[in-house]
């Protein structure tokens, strides 16, 4: 070792340690301080009356006690967030395993031990038998750890530890939002399915008032046959909503992780309450406390330890094996005053020429790339991931008052027709087109309001809303 390596060594000695881990900065984000401006955006920022996502608790945001109780029951049963949950358990485990690795493995042991030697192999020409007995506590090869090797793989397992939290978090979110959009997803295929049963209704009436007057000569059989598509059209949009609502229902009762009683699930989209409002605030700095990028920031910080690891372990290893006991050949003698027995070992070992550390160190250099990449990558996709939820909730409402307004005209429009059919101005033919219209205008409506609902959702989730612990038995939150 050269003059800077014994001085090095020296004050990492009267130190108590030293740590090669590089420092650490938080990067820059690499997307714009505000969110985007434009057409599509209504106003942004923090009103008074407003709170953040991430400070408004899931049970706050969602005002519908039946959805509450759904979203509570996920959250004790679904089988992917317990995963999530003993992930962060072993992770726990893991670095409590790296952190033992700074003490000293102590053991206490005892041993007998008898020999018989040959008169040939026996010093005094004549066989004889040999025996000791020994107890004593001792020190297995303890690193000591000067140049904080086991330090820095301790800080890297502690990230990741971190890192698995924020996973769990994060896995709650989308848990909470996937419950919340299939429990209104739900709702609306079951409006839609109540729409189309009400359109079969109606259309079934029409049917059997044309085939009378067709018997009597009064409508045409083309009135008739025209009348009978749409009652089989009718027919065709009952079945599929039959089916999809039954399949959201599936959906739901996976998520939950157990079936869902039924006095819990949806009537309609106009059945639950409203959302509360959320405020995204006026800077995007708020998606550096979303879990998911708080997990990636973890497993930066993870790799940046690691590379104080590897550099570590360019430097000498010193070791030290220690015992402490007694030893006798009798018995009655082990525990007298004079039988202590003691051995102590230091080692040193020393790189001379090991070119894979020094690639060691380069991988970890490059892992730390990467992972400074994907943190800023996870970053952009957030910010992406708001401001598609902002230009949805800009415009949504637009879409909702055109909408709204397009059902009120085709229900006009239908009410003339069929005052003109019954004078005999027009054919059955325009009274159906204005069926059509407005049965494909109300559809339309229902979806508009689902997309609202859902746009809710959205925002809430992608600005880190719903991540709370969640609560036991319904009697509170679990710490």
């Amino acid at each position: 070792m050269n003059k800077k390596l014994f001085y090095l060594l020296g004050i990492c000695v009267i130190m108590g340690g030293c740590s090669l881990i590089p420092e650490y900065k938080q990067p820059e984000a690499p997307v714009p301080q505000i969110w985007p401006g434009g057409p599509a955006y209504e106003e942004t920022g923090a009103r008074q009356d407003t709170p953040f996502a991430a400070d408004l608790r899931w049970r706050e945001f969602f005002n519908d006690e039946s959805l509450r109780q759904v979203i509570n029951m996920a959250l004790q049963n679904n089988r992917d967030l317990k995963v999530a949950a003993l992930n962060v358990e072993r992770a726990r485990a893991l670095y409590r395993i790296q952190r033992d690795d700074l003490l000293p493995d102590v053991a206490a042991g005892g041993s007998y031990y008898k020999e018989r030697v040959p008169a040939d192999l026996s010093y005094t020409g004549h066989s004889m038998h040999a025996e000791q007995y020994q107890v004593g506590l001792g020190v297995s090869s303890w690193e000591i750890d000067f140049f904080g090797r086991i330090r820095s793989l301790e800080k890297r397992v502690l990230e990741e530890f971190f890192a698995t939290e924020q996973a769990r978090r994060s896995a709650q979110i989308v848990l909470v939002s996937e419950v919340a959009t299939n429990y209104i997803t739900l709702a609306g295929d079951r409006e839609n399915l109540q729409l189309a049963q009400s359109t079969l209704q109606s259309q079934q009436d029409t049917y059997h008032l044309i085939q009378r007057r067709f018997e009597v000569g009064l409508a045409p059989e083309l009135d008739l046959r025209q009348v009978q598509t749409r009652v089989d059209s009718a027919r065709v949009d009952v079945a599929r909503f039959t089916e999809l609502t039954a399949r959201d229902q599936n959906a739901l009762n996976l998520l939950v992780g157990s079936p869902v009683p039924a006095d819990l699930l949806p009537d309609t989209l106009g059945s639950i309450i409203p959302l509360a409002d959320v405020s995204p605030g006026m800077s995007s700095a708020v998606l550096l406390q979303r879990p998911d990028i708080l997990q990636t920031e973890n497993l930066l910080k993870a790799a940046n330890a690691n590379i104080g690891a590897a550099r570590a372990a360019l430097f000498p290893s010193i070791s030290l094996t220690t015992s402490i006991g007694l030893a006798s050949a009798d018995l009655s003698d082990l525990f007298t005053s004079d039988q202590g027995t003691w051995t102590f070992v230091p080692g040193v070992s020393i790189p001379i020429f090991d070119s894979g550390l020094k690639s060691a160190v380069k991988v970890s250099e490059v892992e730390r790339q990467i992972a400074l990449v994907q943190y800023e990558r996870a970053i952009q996709s957030a910010f992406r991931e708001v401001a598609d939820a902002l230009a949805k909730k800009g415009t949504i409402g637009d879409q909702m008052a055109a909408q709204q307004s397009l059902v009120e005209a085709n229900e006009a429009t239908y009410r003339l027709s069929t005052m003109r059919y019954e004078k005999g101005i027009d054919t059955y033919l325009s009274v159906l087109d204005a069926q059509r219209s407005l049965y494909a205008a109300r559809q339309g409506l229902i979806g508009v309001r689902l997309d609202r609902f859902g746009n809710q959702i959205q925002i809430y989730a992608v600005l880190g809303g719903g991540g709370d612990v969640p609560e036991q038995d319904g009697e509170g939150d679990a710490s």
